[in-house]
């Protein structure tokens, strides 16, 4: 959208200028520029008073550290609110920030997510690194908040944000308000906190000054409201494949959805987030054991439902939590649970492959009600899905590959609750609730000549697909080389005949593949990695970039300890120089992961 403002007083040629900058900016990145403006100007005034009003104005630094997008989505609502409050919101990627302007600071928020084994993201690493070593000043007199997303599935909830608030603390910087640790339906608490960090920093500014009315008009704008996270667009299913050959002991499934309609838009290397529904014969064994009434009216947030509707659709019953089973020990009166619960890892063995039937049925609770059962479950969160598809080649739809997670476990058979939905019980007139969650942290170079190394056995090919289509569309002329990985040749090699025809043509320049059993000695992704370590030097000092996809726990790791031994190797650097190689590599985007 050009605007025309016919007595605005620039020349066409800055207009054209300042349109050319807004178009494809974001509503908070737009709010963030009017803060930014206000305190140029602030920065440039002597004598004026209402500039020098505008300079006393609260200055706030937001740096957020993501593996997926969701801490930086909740960092430009954070810039939001505060720039429409008058206060001038500075938003930073963890990645992009200089720490030692840290000293500098006054007012800092912190928000980040965990990722592994309570490990930072990928963009927080140097900026944890720098804090909790020798070279972090001392950094009394700035006041800050942490805001933390994790899974309270996992034993190091939050662990990520509890550091960085622990080390600024040791610093001597001072919490403004305390930090907040988000479950996985964080969108209340988070809101809450912006709600309460905003209104610290706003006393701030009516016990100073009171500004001019200049200053005070930075409002945000009105943003048109689209599909979200909060408000999913009900997305029609247009295909259901099984991708596996008769034999493979996997399943997965090709699923294509419409958003025709929606208003939706993706990038390659995004990720689509589904609403499932709970397996309705685990929610018919729960109410059963329980003795309640399916149809008994329980209090949902904030609104009444049925049980059977709210175990169905709004509360997670198969992953147990640690916060859940502390209150259920409490109620239970249970001594043997209170000290499952206080020895770490037996708690972590018992709780492996068991969900909420499970502690019903191993640690009744007399009394209880359904109203009093409903309170205790946490929200059934979202479930995110790499997307396989380029919107450039589909259009108005999205294509998802998605593995069917099924296992026994304690005498029961189980499943993962999206993937048995989508696999299962889904028909040809099921909608799916869905939002785009966008990830900036894995994105194609902007660059169509920059080469790239994709690596991602099982559906950890699928963005990868997304990223052919998108460079095919663009007539890109950088090379591509894909590492993919699975079983067996004959009956789990995903989208085969694309990545083919791709070869084929010449727009996918290399294709290794590793399946494990094959052959004797299993063979995975960064056994071929190593075996091509000269070309893959050759490749990075091309500019190439590296992507990897999939599983965290095994596969990433040991691929990165794959690169790390070729830059050793064919770089001639030391283990130390190659870590630091390959985390310039992290800062220059040049090495992404999308993995979980």
């Amino acid at each position: 959208m050009n605007i025309r403002l016919p007595n605005a007083p620039l020349t066409d040629e800055q207009l054209l200028q300042l349109n050319n900058l807004l178009q494809g900016l974001e509503g908070w990145q737009i709010d963030w520029l009017s803060g930014y403006l206000s305190g140029y100007r602030a920065a440039q005034a002597t004598t004026d008073p209402v500039s020098a009003t505008v300079a006393e104005r609260i200055k706030l630094t937001i740096l957020y550290g993501s593996q997926t997008g969701n801490t930086e989505a909740v960092a430009g609502q954070l810039a939001e609110k505060a720039i429409a409050s008058g206060i001038d919101a500075t938003v930073f990627d963890m990645a992009d920030y200089k720490p030692r302007e840290l000293k500098n600071e006054q007012y800092l928020a912190v928000l980040t997510s965990t990722h592994g084994e309570g490990e930072p993201p990928d963009n927080a690493m140097d900026l944890y690194e720098f804090l909790g070593g020798r070279k972090a000043p001392g950094l009394k007199g700035l006041e800050y908040s942490v805001l933390s997303l994790g899974d309270s599935s996992y034993e190091y909830f939050c662990q990520t944000g509890i550091d960085f608030d622990e080390r600024l603390q040791k610093l001597g910087a001072t919490a403004l308000i305390p930090r907040v640790d988000c479950d996985v339906d964080y969108d209340a608490a988070a809101e809450q906190w912006i709600n309460s960090f905003v209104d610290s920093l706003s006393s701030k500014i009516q016990a100073s000054a009171p500004q001019s009315p200049a200053a005070a008009s930075s409002a945000a704008p009105v943003v048109e409201s689209i599909y979200d996270r909060k408000n999913p667009f009900p997305a029609p299913i247009l295909e259901n494949q099984l991708l596996n050959g008769r034999g493979s002991s996997k399943e997965v499934h090709h699923v294509e959805l419409s958003l025709d309609g929606s208003g939706l838009t993706y990038q390659p290397g995004d990720a689509l987030g589904i609403y499932p529904q709970n397996d309705p014969l685990l929610v018919a064994q729960l109410i059963e054991t329980l003795a309640f009434d399916a149809d008994a009216t329980v209090e949902l947030d904030e609104r009444s439902d049925t049980l059977l509707n709210a175990l169905m659709h709004h509360r997670e019953i198969t992953l147990l939590t640690r916060p859940l089973l502390e209150k259920w020990a409490e109620l239970a009166g249970s001594e043997e649970l209170t000290q499952l619960v206080e020895d770490k890892s037996a708690l972590t063995e018992w709780l492996r492959g068991r969900d909420v039937l499970d502690l019903v049925q191993s640690y009744p609770i007399a009394g209880l009600d359904a109203n009093g059962f409903i309170n205790l479950l946490r929200k059934l969160p979202p479930r995110l899905y790499s997307i396989a598809s380029s919107q450039a080649a589909v259009d108005d739809e999205v294509h998802l590959t998605v593995a069917a997670v099924r296992y026994h476990s304690h005498n029961r058979d189980r499943g993962g609750v999206a993937s048995t939905w989508l696999a299962d019980r889904v028909t040809d007139d099921t909608t799916i609730p869905v939002y785009i969650d966008a990830n900036k942290n894995f994105k194609l170079p902007a660059d169509d000549d920059a080469p790239i190394i994709m690596i991602g056995p099982g559906t950890g090919v699928a963005p990868f697909r997304s990223f052919m289509q998108e460079r095919e569309e663009r007539g890109a002329r950088g090379p591509n080389w894909l590492f993919f990985g699975d079983q067996h040749f004959l009956t789990d090699f995903l989208y085969q005949t694309e990545w083919l025809g791709w070869r084929k043509s010449g727009l996918l320049t290399n294709l290794d593949v590793a399946f494990s059993r094959d052959q004797q000695e299993k063979v995975y992704v960064q056994h071929r990695l190593r075996e091509k370590a000269v070309e893959i030097w050759n490749w990075l000092q091309d500019g190439a970039h590296i992507y990897v996809c999939g599983d965290a726990d095994n596969m990433a790791p040991d691929v990165n300890e794959a690169l790390l031994d070729i830059i050793c190797e064919q770089g001639q650097k030391s283990r130390e120089d190659a870590t630091e190689f390959l985390r310039q590599l992290t800062r220059d985007k040049r090495y992404q992961r999308d993995v979980y």
